[in-house]
């Protein structure tokens, strides 16, 4: 089985081309900086994958992406080669976008770094989490239990 979830930060905007013929179809790209789990010494904070959106998806990372968005991807792996102008054979690897969707919410400063997992969760009381309290004695007005 061949399937990547990925959730980071766009680098810059996505960059949208549109196919050629009587069906142009939308191909956009954009890099997600991908923070890893566990950091050693001397070694990069983030992966940068490069990503690959076709047709409406394309559209609509072209519309609503954003340089430091924080978004959740999930496609597949594939890999390609091509000859440069240099005659050099160079080899790729990107993923294949099936399901993109935004991983902040729409006041979430985008430009603020990811934070550590155990840092993220959202703590019950804070009024800016983008939830309400629920008042007390609400459940004798709820139709279960």
């Amino acid at each position: 089985m061949n399937k990547v979830v990925l959730v980071g930060r766009l680098t810059r905007n996505p960059e949208t081309r549109y196919s050629q013929g009587d069906n142009p179809t939308a191909i956009s790209r954009y890099t997600l900086a991908v923070d890893r789990r566990f950091r050693r010494e001397g070694q990069p904070d983030a992966d940068f994958i490069r990503c690959v959106a076709f047709g409406r998806a394309g559209e609509f990372a072209d519309r609503y992406f954003t340089q430091g968005m924080r978004v959740a991807v999930s496609g597949r792996i594939q890999t390609g080669s091509y000859t440069n102008r240099d005659g050099i054979k160079v080899y790729t690897t990107e993923v294949v976008v099936e399901d993109q969707e935004f991983a902040q919410s729409k006041g979430e400063n985008s430009s603020a770094p990811m934070a550590a997992p155990a840092e993220s969760a959202p703590q019950a009381e804070d009024p800016g989490d983008g939830f309400m309290n629920i008042p007390e004695g609400i459940d004798e007005e709820l139709p279960f239990n």
